[in-house]
Order: structure tokens, then sequence, then C-alpha cells
């Protein structure tokens, strides 16, 4: 097991826990002694790609926080791979809570069931909502190349077991309910 991280997800990571310290009234150096390590430690760590586990471990306790894995459970995929096989209550409501988190991290998204479906998914979410549109259709493009595509999106359409008016119709009102 790899005891790096992803730069993305780091530098995110870094960032949260920084915010965290503030709130707590540290500066980097209470904040490094807290932890364990040296101020120049943690201020490298802005710049990396990777770090050791333990240090970030270390920082978050820190501050209060704990790091962690988030299983989430994939569903079964149909033989080619490409779409779940089936959309349940549950299925359905966690793809509603991320389609409005505003989370475009294509890890979380592609964790959370077939790419393919999941880049679908991004491109009919910014055909619905302009304000994100751009960074949807880069997300759809990292989880399959081509995704936003007319003639790709139409074979999605065809064939997802997501219906899209009912689908949206929750994204909408979930959207309503956080304003």
């Amino acid at each position: 097991m790899s005891t790096s991280t992803e730069t993305e997800s780091l530098a995110q990571t870094v960032t949260a826990l920084t915010r965290q310290a503030r709130a707590l009234g540290l500066t980097d150096t209470e904040w490094a002694d807290r932890a364990g390590v040296r101020k120049e430690t943690l201020s490298r760590l802005r710049r990396r790609q990777s770090c050791d586990f333990e240090t970030l471990r270390s920082l978050a306790q820190a501050v209060g926080a704990r790091l962690g894995v988030l299983e989430v459970q994939t569903p079964d995929s149909t033989p080619e791979g490409h779409f779940p096989t089936h959309v349940d209550r549950d299925y359905e409501e966690r793809l509603v809570e991320l389609s409005v988190s505003g989370d475009l991290d294509p890890g979380r998204w592609a964790g959370m069931g077939p790419r393919f479906f999941m880049a679908g998914l991004a491109v009919m979410l910014a055909g619905a909502r302009t304000e994100s549109r751009r960074g949807l259709l880069a997300l759809a493009e990292r989880l399959h190349p081509g995704a936003s595509e007319v003639t790709v999106f139409n074979l999605w359409l065809e064939r997802s077991p997501l219906r899209p008016t009912r689908f949206l119709s929750f994204v909408d009102a979930r959207t309503a309910h956080a304003a």
C-alpha cells in the first residue's frame, strides 16, 4: 500500500486542515509544534505532490480532525461495464447528493459507478446547470474521453437506467431546499 496521496487530494486536505488550524487560532508554528513536525515540513507540504501518511495524520490530529477512507459501494455493472445494472432509491439518492455537492473530484465520481455512466451524468448535469457547466464537462471528459460529444451522450441517454427527468427534478428540489 502506498503512503502517498494524490497531488490534488493532498492540496485539498492540507487546505482543509489549515482552515481548521486557523479556526483554532493556531499559527503554522503552533500547529506544527502540536503535531510534532517541523514548521518547514508543513511549509514544504503545501508545495509537494505527495507526503508521508503519518505526517498528514499528525497534522490532522493536532487540529482535532481525522483522516479516513470513504467507502462507497459501487453498483454491479452491465457486461460491457458502462452502466449500473440497476438504480435503486438509495443509489439514486447518493447520486443526487454528489450532484448537488459541487464536488468535481474525478476520483470521487469514478468511485460512485461505472466511468461511462458517471461521465454521462456529468454531461446531463452540465446541460441543466449553467453555473458549473465547464467544470462538469471537463469532469465528464476526464471520466470518459468523448463523453460530451452529442453522439456519445445520445447513446448514454438511450441506455442509461437513470431517467433524466426524474433525476433532475430531485436535483432541482434538493438545490431549491438548500437555498
